[in-house]
């Protein structure tokens, strides 16, 4: 059985005990102060964790508990976290503002429009930002549910133009980025969900959006209006929202990584 412990100090400074011995428990009056910090500690790991595999946890945690045996000391919080970061240089601080900018759009329009709960935000993942969000299950698979998603996932490029008035590339260039996400959905509204501007009634199926939108340019019209309104829609969410957005911004600047009730503490406060 594996326990943690809190030698002393502040968060960034935790050292957290790896002890495998069944016998030793963890006694005295301060145990549930030690425990919430140990519990923090961890929260914030696991958000600095963000995007990584299991495999690659295991490795982090085999590697660092090696480094500290061989310097014949304990196991500490810095120690887990350089291993996650992997000796990353840090990001150019106009670069973190960006990225920060960006994930702070989607967490407050996530929250806004209630589609789920948000479990942490990072602006230290190898490919920069990531946010970890769920959704809420029971909700009907409206086309008011459908325009939800679509402006949360437009919200980091529609936050980066209220603040900065210039887009970087961050939302597009890969599969599973902003924009293809959200040219995938919208089309889907459009030729499979029933939703379509055009003959709703078909149902279209399509393996391979990009091939059928150079096709077709009236339904590649429809598509980016569809966007357009998500992006004009995350952009008023967020001027609503913007003491609750500039607070979120400046702490995951600082702090990096957020994990859900961080986030969820700042969002709260100002709605």
């Amino acid at each position: 059985m594996t326990r943690f412990s809190q030698i002393s100090g502040p968060a960034d400074e935790l050292e957290i005990v790896l002890d495998d011995d069944d016998q030793r428990d963890i006694e005295g009056p301060d145990v549930q102060k030690e425990e919430g910090a140990i519990a923090q500690a961890l929260r914030r790991l696991a958000t600095r964790a963000m995007g990584l595999t299991g495999a690659d946890i295991e490795r982090v945690v085999r590697e660092a508990r090696l480094k500290a045996r061989r310097e014949q000391r304990r196991l500490t919080y810095a120690d887990i976290e350089t291993g996650i970061r992997g000796h990353r240089p840090p990001v150019p601080y106009d670069v973190r503002w960006r990225y920060a900018i960006h994930e702070s759009g989607h967490a407050v329009v996530h929250h806004a429009l209630r589609l789920g709960s948000i479990k942490g935000l990072t602006i230290d993942a190898k490919d920069g930002g990531h946010n970890a969000v769920t959704f809420a299950t029971g909700t009907p698979d409206t086309v008011e549910w459908y325009g939800r998603l679509l402006a949360m996932l437009m919200a980091g490029r529609a936050a980066e133009l209220m603040v900065l008035k210039i887009v970087s590339a961050g939302s597009g260039g890969a599969e599973q980025s902003d924009l293809a996400r959200a040219t995938r959905i919208a089309l889907d509204m459009e030729q499979a969900l029933g939703f379509g501007g055009r003959y709703p009634l078909l149902y279209l199926e399509h393996k391979d959006p990009t091939a059928i939108l150079s096709r077709d340019a009236d339904l590649a019209k429809r598509v980016h209006q569809r966007l357009e309104f998500a992006q004009a829609r995350a952009t008023e969410v967020i001027f609503e929202h913007r003491a609750a957005f500039d607070r979120l911004v400046r702490a995951l600047f600082d702090a990096q990584a957020l994990d859900g009730d961080a986030v969820m503490d700042i969002l709260a406060s100002t709605s």
